[in-house]
């Protein structure tokens, strides 16, 4: 009889999964008008990537079929990707109108929120992963970043920056690092706001600072 239970609680469970994806996926499609695609996945036994590479650096958690450029908003798109793969990974593809991000390490970004918290800085959403933490903005370019970050003595390089042609994978995906979650959920119906890149990167380069990965200038 447990195992019969068993075997329920965990078709239950994915089942609830499988609807969380293909819901999130079209709020932010339908929504929100954020332009996503599934991510690769997991292969069948949760640990390594479902893609060709053994020695992929980020299990789970990038393009592969449909590539970065299909991502849409349309939701016939979307509930078919999400029919045919219901624990796909949510990705977002940032910039060209579409939300851009900065992540860094967890224990960085913890220290970032307080100190812009503190500040009084309006922050936007926040996606939390175990290793790493990112904060979407308003669309910027990479030519605008590199004016901001041309005058920092040191960009150190655990800061990832996600702009157009990029990509950030959106809760409550599971990639090879984790379950992804919302450590500041998106707010607002008609859509999320967003602060400006200038508003947050000071205190994400600073927090970033004592993080692992050392660092160079301008390395973003």
């Amino acid at each position: 009889m447990r195992e019969i239970l068993g075997r329920r609680r965990r078709f239950r469970l994915r089942r609830s999964e499988r609807a969380a994806q293909l819901g999130a996926a079209l709020t932010c499609a339908t929504r929100w008008k954020w332009p996503v695609l599934p991510g690769v996945g997991l292969a069948a036994d949760g640990r390594g990537c479902a893609c060709p590479d053994p020695e992929c650096v980020v299990p789970g958690a990038h393009p592969f079929d449909p590539v970065l450029l299909a991502a849409t908003t349309d939701e016939r798109m979307i509930r078919w990707w999400w029919t045919n793969r219901p624990v796909a990974p949510v990705l977002l593809a940032t910039g060209a109108g579409a939300p851009c991000a900065i992540s860094l390490p967890a224990a960085a970004g913890a220290r970032a929120l307080a100190a812009l918290d503190s500040m009084g800085v309006r922050l936007g959403p926040v996606v939390a992963s175990p290793t790493r933490w990112s904060l979407l903005v308003a669309p910027y370019s990479m030519e605008r970043l590199g004016e901001l970050l041309y005058s920092k003595d040191w960009v150190p390089s655990s800061l990832r920056f996600h702009s157009e042609g990029g990509y950030l994978v959106l809760p409550p995906s599971r990639t090879g690092g984790g379950k992804l979650r919302w450590e500041r959920p998106p707010l607002g119906a008609a859509g999320p706001w967003l602060p400006d890149v200038e508003a947050v990167v000071d205190a994400l380069v600073e927090a970033s600072t004592s993080a692992p990965d050392g660092g160079s200038r301008l390395a973003y």
